[in-house]
């Protein structure tokens, strides 16, 4: 049988035979070490949802609809026009096939690294580097981004001459940040619960509520489809206009794949992660789509408090629902809420950010001070390079906290594109692994359904939307209208170059990016192909005891055991 061999951080080394005699006992990777395993099921679920409810729902929804119109953003379906696919719903279908192969993994091997762990194990540990830094960049620029959209929200509140520094806000959350992060896991888990609660009964009492003002009810404005048949609508700016919203919508349901990450904190990993990654489908049809088709139907393209002046960020547009109602009351209330959701959204990123740090330095790719935890299991030196790098927020001091905000999504939804596509490439590589191995497919604690026709379908489209997006940074670059130019033409021109700056650091910054961090690890370690009967499975693997092997079995009534999992 084969041997392994894991090495503590006190470099002691223990020999241990195959998995199957191992009992209860569970092999630590290295990375594991010096984790709290304090989340349960109630945070891990609520986690997974708190994941996909942030400003990409609640604020950059708005462009979406300014760029695309109702039908870019939402369902070509519903007025029978068969040659466009939307942007929610496509992502939507591809992330629902990345989160069941992050599933099947993550609930055999939790490890803090999650799926940048994995193309160590059976492709090649040059990928490995190279997955988890780019997964730490993308975490490491989403907190200044919602830092700037924490401004943008409470921009709502202030008068139009407002003097008011917008770095203000920022630079309080940062330091709340800083103190929760340094209580635990627990702590995260906890707040994790009560903020994603208050995010799902606002979105239901908002679908409640925007069908009533969509009917007239409330408001006294009947609404119906009339927005979806105003110049430029369903379909806004054609085609093109629907490509444009890819990468808005990718940073939109960014946090989607955090269920991986989180296992490695979790006290039953083979209950909880199927149960999380299960919501992601519930939690896009009832979240997102219906959601957007509301705001679509009420709120038209051409609003002018969906952008500002710069194409950015104005207002969030569940809010602008409530404003045009007439129910000021309700508007600032789902404003407030909107803002708890990008504070809730800054805490998961504090969390995911110092775990991919974490992950690094325990495996020799950053130092070997930031893998240090204190007794609480809590990385402080990873805690305070994050806390460095949000700081980055505070550029709205120079140049507004809109403009930075669509900076970073262009970045941050390029690069989340690249990680969904390798997942789902790492995990084709894993069942051949598997199977190589002489493993059946029936010995994984979790199966991912689909397989392998739905990662098939969600390769295609992620390819399709990074060839998309890669095509729209270089077409019609912006034209100098020469000195005779107007003002107006050469504020034209400016705008029209940093947008295409925007465009072209957006969309190839994560592929030059990830090809140096590859071929220069591969170059200097001189790394080679993991041979699939070779693949380690067995070093981080999560071993139920006796307790978790109970718990894992059914409890209660039929109809309780229906309802407990549809959460």
């Amino acid at each position: 049988m084969p041997k392994y061999e894991v090495e503590s951080d006190t470099s002691e080394k223990y020999e241990i035979d195959h998995m199957e005699d191992l009992g209860c006992h569970e092999v630590l990777a290295s990375e594991q070490e010096g984790l709290k395993r304090d989340l349960r099921l109630r945070h891990m679920v609520m986690i997974a949802i708190s994941g996909t409810i942030g400003t990409g729902l609640f604020l950059t929804s708005g462009s979406t609809i300014a760029t695309a119109g109702p039908g870019g953003a939402y369902s070509t379906l519903l007025v029978h026009c068969p040659l466009a696919v939307l942007a929610y719903i496509t992502i939507g279908l591809w992330l629902v096939f990345v989160c069941q192969a992050i599933g099947e993994i993550a609930t055999l091997l939790p490890l803090p690294g999650a799926f940048n762990a994995w193309g160590g194990r059976v492709f090649d540990e040059a990928l490995s580097f190279q997955m988890t830094w780019m997964y730490f960049i993308n975490w490491a620029l989403t907190i200044p981004a919602e830092l700037s959209a924490s401004a943008v929200i409470v921009g709502f509140w202030l008068p139009e001459d407002s003097k008011f520094p917008a770095w203000v806000v920022p630079l309080i959350i940062i330091m709340v940040m800083v103190i929760i992060n340094l209580v635990g896991v627990k702590a995260y888990g906890e707040l994790e619960y009560w903020f994603s609660i208050l995010k799902v009964v606002t979105i239901i009492m908002f679908i409640i509520c925007g069908i009533l003002v969509d009917a007239g009810v409330i408001g006294g404005v009947k609404y119906g489809m009339s927005a979806w048949h105003i110049p430029g609508a369903p379909f806004k700016n054609g085609f093109i206009g629907f490509l444009t919203t890819l990468v808005t919508v990718g940073y939109a349901y960014g946090g989607t794949e955090m269920t991986g990450v989180t296992a490695a904190e979790s006290r039953n990993p083979h209950k909880h992660v199927p149960k999380a990654v299960n919501t992601v489908m519930l939690r896009i049809a009832f979240f997102y789509i219906i959601s957007i088709f509301l705001l679509g139907s009420i709120v038209h393209n051409d609003d002018p408090s969906l952008l500002n002046a710069n194409s950015s960020a104005a207002k969030a547009p569940f809010t602008i629902v409530f404003a045009k109602a007439g129910i000021s009351a309700a508007a600032n209330y789902m404003n407030a809420v909107v803002f708890t959701s990008v504070f809730s959204a800054i805490n998961s990123d504090f969390y995911v950010t110092t775990r991919m740090l974490l992950s690094l330095s325990r495996n020799g790719w950053a130092h070997k001070s930031i893998g240090y935890t204190n007794s609480r299991g809590v990385p402080l030196v990873a805690l305070a390079i994050v806390t460095a790098c949000s700081c980055l927020s505070l550029i709205t001091i120079f140049v507004g906290s809109g403009v930075v905000f669509q900076w970073f999504v262009s970045l941050i939804g390029s690069v989340l594109f690249q990680s969904w596509i390798l997942i789902l490439l790492l995990h084709f590589r894993f069942r051949y692994c598997w199977r190589k191995q002489g493993r059946p497919v029936q010995d994984l604690p979790y199966v991912s359904w689909g397989y392998p026709y739905g990662n098939i379908l969600g390769a295609v489209i992620g390819v399709c939307c990074i060839v998309a997006t890669c095509y729209l940074s270089v077409i019609n670059p912006p034209r100098n209208p020469g000195s005779d130019a107007t003002p107006e033409e050469l504020r034209k021109f400016k705008s029209d170059r940093n947008d295409y700056a925007q465009g072209l650091l957006g969309a190839w910054f994560p592929w030059v990016m990830s090809t140096i961090l590859f071929f220069s690890y591969k170059y200097v370690r001189k790394t080679k192909l993991v041979k699939a009967e070779e693949a380690d499975f067995d070093t981080g693997r999560f071993i139920p005891s006796e307790s978790d092997k109970e718990d894992l079995k059914p409890h209660g009534t039929v109809w309780k055991r229906f309802l407990q999992s549809m959460i």
